[in-house]
């Protein structure tokens, strides 16, 4: 069996070490999971190409269990596949496909990943919350919260005419979501739980302003710690890390991909902080 994840750009992703962790824990000798560069205009020709039971690489013939998508294809995959769980449409994308009944099945595991991570640290359901960014992270945070039993939030985002995508997912998901700019980050912030969906280094010129957070969860994972992680987790704050979310997700997908529940978390970890490890 093979699966992949697909995303440009694609070098830098801990997917495969994750999943071959997993695989070879599980005593899946038979399974490889491997990394293809993919852009939005080259995923339907790529899907085409691997067939929901047979396919891949030129000449290639072994079955295919899955994909994990990153981005830019978490929503330009959506059109392109038979089936979608609740929470992929919530959210409006989906990073894992999975190949079954001869049918590409779309699901969204970056939820499952973010409450897991939450809750791994401690960290209770907040009674209120802030999100820096508005991309598709944001997205699946506002999902999340939701499930936590947490119906309004507030956004800040650079520019909010950019953030109506996510105001969307919001209305979906039943959160009532106030939109605000960074020059609002005082008032904003004074919440439970702050998540940064910004890539890295984006919130560093706000590291002093949030260090007095109860809670944050930054979805960056390397480098690690991100100057405003070490400024909260300095000041006494509770920290999460965007590896915790990235292994809860991959532990989602591997399940969802080969049927089975007995999935080595730990193994997992193991394997994803040895090569962030070997990166830094």
């Amino acid at each position: 069996m093979r699966a992949a994840v697909l995303g440009s750009p694609i070098g830098h992703s801990l997917s495969p070490y994750l999943h071959r962790a997993a695989y070879r824990a599980m005593g899946l000798d038979g399974w490889s999971y491997e990394a293809f560069e993919c852009d939005e205009a080259r995923l339907p020709g790529l899907l085409a190409e691997l067939a929901p039971v047979r396919g891949g690489e030129p000449g290639g013939g072994d079955a295919w269990a899955g994909l994990s998508l990153t981005m830019p294809l978490k929503r330009a995959v959506l059109p392109l596949l038979d089936t979608v769980s609740d929470v992929a449409v919530e959210v409006g994308g989906a990073n894992t496909v999975v190949f079954r009944d001869g049918l590409r099945h779309g699901d969204n595991t970056d939820v499952h990943g973010i409450k897991r991570a939450l809750a791994e640290a401690g960290v209770p359901a907040p009674g209120s919350a802030t999100v820096l960014g508005g991309g598709a992270t944001a997205a699946s945070t506002l999902a999340a919260l939701r499930d936590l039993g947490l119906f309004q939030a507030t956004l800040l985002v650079r520019d909010p005419a950019r953030a109506g995508g996510t105001a969307q997912v919001a209305e979906r998901l039943g959160v009532s979501l106030a939109v605000e700019t960074f020059d609002k980050l005082e008032a904003a912030t004074r919440v439970d739980l702050v998540v940064s969906t910004l890539p890295g280094g984006a919130a560093d010129a706000f590291a002093d302003r949030l260090a007095r957070v109860p809670a944050l969860f930054d979805v960056v994972y390397a480098p690690w710690p991100t100057r405003v992680a070490a400024a909260v987790e300095e000041a006494g704050g509770t920290v999460v890390g965007g590896f915790a979310m990235l292994l809860h997700q991959a532990v989602r997908q591997v399940e969802l991909m080969t049927g089975r529940t007995d999935v080595p978390v730990e193994a997992m970890r193991a394997a994803g902080e040895a090569e962030l490890l070997r990166r830094s």
